[in-house]
This record gives structure tokens, sequence and C-alpha cells, in this order.
């Protein structure tokens, strides 16, 4: 079994959310990693004191924080939300050029479609479409706090699609309005997404070209001067060792039983890859956390397997959200990329020191005690005691969750299913026999959360999950009105104002799933 560090220090898991938005965005694996060196040492040359590199560090090692707020909204509108992300981040409206090149370009995931596809993503630019980024910056400004970040690195979260002409959103902020943090982490993602592509040369080349459009052109003429003393922060043997290397002002260490609030976060920007996803990862923990404790297992094994719960899906972030919300059957070349996101868990967790010691117990959740689970097929003699809980616990979750194809299961059906797998030697017999009994302890929140009512709690689960406000009347059985009514009423108590924003506040709250 392996065995947790004496101490974990926190960015090693801010570095493990990285990678995975990542996968969110279609990125080069490691991407975040590299903004935030470059961030960080463009901050340095422009003479930042230590605590505005840390703000810089932190806000450009999360940049992609909010990237999943509308995973589902933009899979909808153009069949792959990752094939999306990765147009959207280099988007140059302010080019009339190089836009109409990349409109042109856009959409060849899905041939059929492109000229519709087209139309949607001139629609959907930053300056067109504010209230989309909204979101973004709803869930940065949510999660923010729980990762521990302090306000400026925030702040400039909220920025990340403002720009220096004021074509940005959700402000248009114009020049200095948008903070120096901002204007840094700006300058560092396009150097590294250009850089990717084309090479260092060109991509020095491509923020030239940006330069008082998109970019701060102080900011940029500072890198340009020196570029390869910029860029030489890269030229390391490890990008994750070195971000924690030179992570600016005194470093945070935390227990390991302390890291789940973060887990947690981690935990909710991955479930907002699905409508019916939302709290799935906080359901799957808090099942297996209470089946160990049935089974007795010690405290500090239990933590352990709660945080490798709360982590088990951030593998998801690499398949699209089309995906995850069809309502349909998947094909086989679909089934496949839905295989693939135990092994992301895998690689993500391995890749961060803080968090390699739950990669096997994470990664394991689809695996079978008889050798047909996925990804690596092994067998029961090679998975541990909490490896076997959580694979049970996230088949019974699920279960009694809905799916786009189907409503929830009763819990007793729920648990007819679990032994019935167990009886066929998928999955452990005692591990589904404490997965059922902590299914039957669970209860619904007495205390609702900043003055809801039960039925604003209602709404705001069918809101979370995308419904409109005549879905919910529906669903419901009210007036299009009272719903409405409800709506202002949640937002008025919650502070949220977009779907995303529900979501991850009913997620917090323990609200979600139903």
């Amino acid at each position: 079994m392996p065995i947790p560090p004496a101490s974990i220090r926190v960015t090693e898991v801010l570095a493990a959310l990285s990678l995975t938005t990542d996968l969110a965005t279609g990125a080069p694996f490691e991407k975040g990693l590299a903004t935030c060196l470059l961030a960080t040492a463009l901050a340095e040359r422009a003479g930042l004191d230590e605590a505005d590199r840390r703000n810089v560090f932190h806000g450009a090692l999360l940049g992609a924080v909010g990237c999943t707020s509308r995973a589902s909204e933009n899979a909808a509108a153009f069949s792959d939300d990752i094939a999306f992300q990765q147009v959207y981040h280099v988007l140059d409206p302010g080019d009339a050029e190089v836009f109409a090149a990349q409109v042109g370009g856009f959409g060849s995931w899905e041939p059929g479609l492109q000229p519709l596809l087209r139309d949607r993503l001139v629609d959907t630019i930053p300056g067109k479409a504010p209230a989309a980024v909204r979101s973004v910056c709803e869930v940065s400004r949510a999660l923010g706090p729980r990762l521990g970040l302090p306000e400026a690195a925030i702040v400039a979260l909220t920025e990340v699609k403002e720009r220096w002409d004021g074509l940005g959103a959700p402000e248009r902020l114009e020049g200095e309005a948008i903070s120096l943090t901002g204007r840094i982490m700006h300058v560092a993602e396009q150097a590294v997404l250009a850089a990717a592509e084309q090479g260092r040369d060109a991509a020095v080349t491509e923020l030239r070209r940006r330069a008082g459009g998109h970019l701060d052109p102080d900011l940029v003429a500072l890198f340009a001067a020196d570029a390869d003393a910029v860029w030489d922060c890269l030229d390391v043997p490890d990008v994750l060792a070195t971000v924690v290397h030179r992570e600016p002002g005194v470093p945070v260490h935390i227990r390991p039983g302390d890291r789940l609030q973060l887990c947690l976060a981690l935990a909710i920007i991955v479930d907002l890859k699905g409508r019916w996803l939302l709290g799935h990862s906080g359901h799957v923990a808090d099942l297996a956390g209470t089946a160990a404790e049935l089974s007795g297992m010690p405290d500090d094994e239990r933590d352990t397997l709660r945080a490798a719960a709360l982590l088990h899906d951030i593998g998801r972030a690499g398949v699209s959200s089309a995906i995850w919300d069809r309502p349909g059957p998947l094909g086989s070349g679909e089934w496949e990329r839905v295989r693939l996101h135990t092994y992301w868990t895998e690689r993500v967790l391995q890749r961060c020191p803080g968090l390699a010691d739950l990669a096997d117990i994470a990664a394991g959740h689809h695996e079978r005690l008889d050798g047909s689970g996925y990804h690596r097929g092994i067998s029961g003699r090679d998975s541990s005691k909490q490896a076997r809980i959580l694979a049970a616990a996230d088949v019974f979750a699920a279960l009694t969750e809905p799916r786009p194809y189907r409503p929830a299961h009763a819990p007793a059906d729920a648990a007819d299913e679990l032994m019935a797998a167990a009886k066929a030697g998928r999955l452990d017999r005692e591990a589904c026999a404490a997965v059922v009994e902590a299914g039957g302890l669970r209860k619904p929140r007495a205390d609702l959360p900043c003055g809801l009512t039960e039925r604003e709690v209602e709404v705001l689960r069918l809101a979370a999950r995308g419904l409109s406000n005549r879905q919910i009347a529906a669903d419901l059985v009210v007036s299009e009105r009272t719903v409405g009514h409800h709506l202002g009423h949640i937002y008025d108590k919650t502070g949220r104002r977009t779907r995303a924003g529900a979501a991850v506040f009913a997620m917090e709250h323990g609200l979600l799933p139903d």
C-alpha cells in the first residue's frame, strides 16, 4: 500500500489541478506549469516584489481553473467542448485578417456542421458574449479561496478573457485597468501556446503581433528584449519540480489528512464536466469513507481513501462533455475515450508528489476482481482493500444518480445490482456489503444553507443541471413565473448568478446529487 508523505506542499496539489485543466482545454500537457514558470520569470524582469510575484505564480498556475464552467454548453453548441477550447484560447478578434483565418478553419471535427459552428464561434467571442465569460469568472471567484489563493490572484483569474484593447470580457477592461498580474499572465499564456505550435522564435513574433491589441505592449517589449533569457526558465528536466522549487515566498505545507478540502475543489471542477455528474465525486467519497469506517479501516487509511475517491474521476476532464451528456448509446471510438479517463487520473496523480499515494486507488475504480475492468485490467489479488471499496462505491453512487439515458435507481434496486456483481465475481462481496450499508445511512441535509427553503433547493438542483425555467416548471408542476421568483431568491441568498456558480454552490454544500 502506498505510504502518504509526512507533509504535503500545497503547490503540488495545485499542480495537479493545473494538469487537469490542461486536459479540459486540449492544451499541451503541462502547459499550465510552463505558463507559471514563464509568467514568474517575466514578473521578476518587471521588478515585482515577492508578494506580487507570488500572485502571478498562483494566477498563472491556475489560469484555466474555470475552464469546465460551460463545458456542457460548449459541447452542445460545438459538438466537442475540448476542441472548442483549443481554438478559443488563441482567438484574436482584434486582428481582422487573423480572426477570419481562425474562424475559417474552425469546426473541422464536424465537417457537415462547419458553417453553423463557425457562425456560433463568432457569436461566442468574449466581447460579444460576456455572460458566457461570467461563468468562468464566478467559478474562479468561488473556488479561489478554497484553494488558498491570494485575492490578487483571484482577481487576475476573473480577467483571463480581458484584452489590452478593451475587446475582452466580462467587463471590457482596457489597458492598465486590467491588473498587472492579469496582463503578465496573458503574455505568458500566449507565449507558451504559440511556442507549442510554432517554436519559440515564432512565438515572440506572435507576441509582437498581439502587442497593443490583445496584450500589453510594454510587457511584450520586456519579453522580447531578451527572449532567450526568459525562455531559459523552461529548459529544465522536470517542469513540475521546477515550479515547486521556484514558488515565491514561504511555501505552505499541510498534513495528508488536511488535503480533503483541496481535493474537494478539484472534484467540483471536474464534476462540472457533465450536467449529470454534478456532485458525483463527493457522493462517492462519502459512501467510500462511511463504508471504510464500517469495515474497521484505520483513520489514516480512511482519509487516504476519501481523498482518492474525491479525485477518482479527474481524468474525465480529458473527455468531451458531449460524451458525458450523451442521452443515447456510445460508439466504439467514444468508449475508448471513456476508458482512457482512468489512465489520465493515474497520470496526473502520479505526476504530483503530494498526491502520488492516491494514484493506484483512484485510478482503479473501474478495475474488476475477474480482470474485466479497465484501464489496466488487473485482477482482484492486485487491488487493495481501499481500491475495492472505491470500486463498489462508484458503482452504487452512479446507479443511484440520474443519468441522461435513465433515471436514478432506487437504493434497494442499486443494492441488488451491486450484490449481483459481487456474486458474479466482479466486485468484492465485503466491500459491496459495506457500501450498501453506508448508502442506507445517508440522510438528506436538514440544515439548508443560506436560508434556502426546500423548494428553492429543488429549483437550484434543476437549474444547476441547465434546465430552463419552463423545464423546471414542468418538472415541479409550478408556473414559470414561480420558478423565476425562486431563482431570484436563490441568486440573492447564494450570491451566485450563473448556472455554473449555482452548481458549485450546490456541490460545496452537499446539495447535489439529489
